[in-house]
């Protein structure tokens, strides 16, 4: 197996001499391997080594773990670093999400261990892990990007592991007679990735196509080459149809409507990187919204996540991104399908299904469906703004705007309470007021193809 990993990281020129490496070393298995695999191929190639160890504060016996692997680095004479973090917490202050947010904390601990230094960071993927997150970004509907799964190496990010599966780390271990701790964690299912890897995968290798996992990964090195390839040809063009404009990133959209259709997505996802900083929470219906504005006649705009506005003028557009304030300070932009967790309202699921006219429209408080081919932007679930409106219907059966500021009058909501209630809306015009009323526009009709349903979980229908 050594071997097998040596050329493996020859093949992508993972460590070169004198490099320093700081390997995440959790403890477990696929770590451990890491770690002791490491060792072999500094007698091959000189290079530094480090450990950083973070303590996420979600086990109480993590501290086990942390002490395991302090003890493996001192007998090894191996730097030591050792970050303890409460995770749960940090991610319930900041929004985010606790995978999320123990991401963060375990990079920010490989920056300082790397201060100062040009050095990589070794992680202990796998070839199960490679193909864990190409089903969960395939679920997701991600794109390509997201099928080609982890990469062996990502910018200073480098996974030597990735060549082997679990079975084959497990294995070498135990003929070592190498000692490693077991996360409990990784035994629930209540983590998505886990329940992929105990059922989905499993199923696949006994009972559809044994060896699934090695040619996922084949596979998913095809698609890294076809995305490599893609990748150049979309710098190509952004080149004959984008520039980069004062505060903004500007767009000649009869140049951009020559384009390729599919290079036309891309062409929008990497301005919309370009302007955010990220591309998390952008997905493709902001693409389709991008498209059909740039097809409109006159001069419009739509919102999207990230404080971004998307303007058209006459022959060009710009992706600007604006400052975007709510009452209670939060604003959770909304990229269906998923979940997400919204402290005061709870966890809310987003599912996108084709309409069946033989299907009932829930009648529940806290379930509700909306026509998906109505909404053009992205969807926030914020506190309110001035100018905010709903589209009701009227004792005469009129349809019209109503400001939610005169909704909240009428129904008699206390004022200190207005500022605390989440909406959810597209721009100014919103859709649900959870737990209260939804807008006549987004509601399904017989013309309805495509329907969002949001749930807010937690709450008792």
């Amino acid at each position: 197996m050594i071997k097998k990993i040596a050329e493996f990281i020859r093949k992508y020129q993972m460590i070169e001499p004198h490099d320093t490496i700081a390997a995440g070393i959790s403890g477990g298995a696929d770590s451990v391997c890491l770690f002791f695999i490491l060792l072999e191929i500094r007698k091959q190639i000189p290079f530094n080594l480090k450990v950083v160890h973070v303590n996420h504060g979600i086990r109480t016996d993590a501290g086990g773990d942390a002490e395991f692997v302090r003890i493996l680095c001192e007998k090894q004479g191996i730097p030591f670093f050792l970050v303890e973090k409460d995770v749960k917490k940090l991610a319930k202050e900041s929004g985010r999400s606790a995978e999320e947010e123990g991401r963060r904390v375990r990079y920010e601990a490989f920056a300082k261990a790397l201060w100062n230094e040009r050095g990589k960071i070794a992680v202990a993927h796998n070839s199960n892990d490679r193909a864990e997150t190409m089903l969960f970004h395939l679920f997701r509907g991600t794109g390509l990007t997201g099928v080609c799964g982890i990469r062996p190496v990502n910018g200073n990010v480098i996974r030597p592991l990735l060549c082997v599966d679990r079975t084959e780390i497990e294995q070498w271990l135990s003929e070592k007679g190498i000692s490693y701790c077991t996360d409990s964690t990784n035994e629930q299912d209540a983590y998505t990735r886990n329940r992929i890897r105990h059922h989905i995968l499993p199923y696949a290798e006994q009972e559809i196509c044994h060896g699934a996992v090695a040619h996922m990964n084949r596979t998913a090195d095809e698609l890294m080459m076809a995305e490599e390839y893609l990748k150049r040809e979309t710098e190509k063009a952004v080149e004959r149809c984008v520039l980069q404009g004062e505060g903004c990133i500007q767009i000649r959209i009869p140049a951009f409507l020559l384009e390729d259709e599919y290079l036309k997505g891309r062409i929008l996802l990497y301005c919309i990187e370009r302007a955010a900083g990220s591309r998390k929470d952008i997905s493709w219906v902001h693409v389709m919204a991008i498209k059909r504005l740039f097809q409109t006649d006159g001069s419009k705009e739509i919102d999207l996540p990230y404080q971004l506005k998307v303007y058209k003028q006459y022959d060009l557009g710009m992706i600007q991104k604006c400052g975007e304030k709510s009452g209670n300070g939060k604003v959770y932009s909304v990229a269906p399908p998923g979940q997400m967790d919204i402290p005061g309202l709870g966890r809310v699921e987003f599912t996108v299904f084709p309409m069946d006219k033989s299907q009932n429209i829930p009648e529940k408080t806290y379930t509700k469906w909306f026509d998906y081919d109505k909404i053009l932007s992205s969807m926030k679930f914020r506190a309110r703004h001035k100018g905010d409106y709903l589209t009701v219907k009227g004792s005469s059966g009129r349809i019209g705007h109503k400001l939610l500021q005169d909704y909240f009058v009428n129904e008699k909501i206390p004022r200190e309470e207005r500022d605390r209630v989440y909406i959810l809306a597209e721009g100014s015009h919103v859709l649900w007021i959870p737990g209260r009323r939804i807008s006549e526009y987004y509601k399904i009709d017989e013309k309805t193809q495509t329907i969002l349903q949001v749930v807010v979980v937690d709450k008792k229908e």
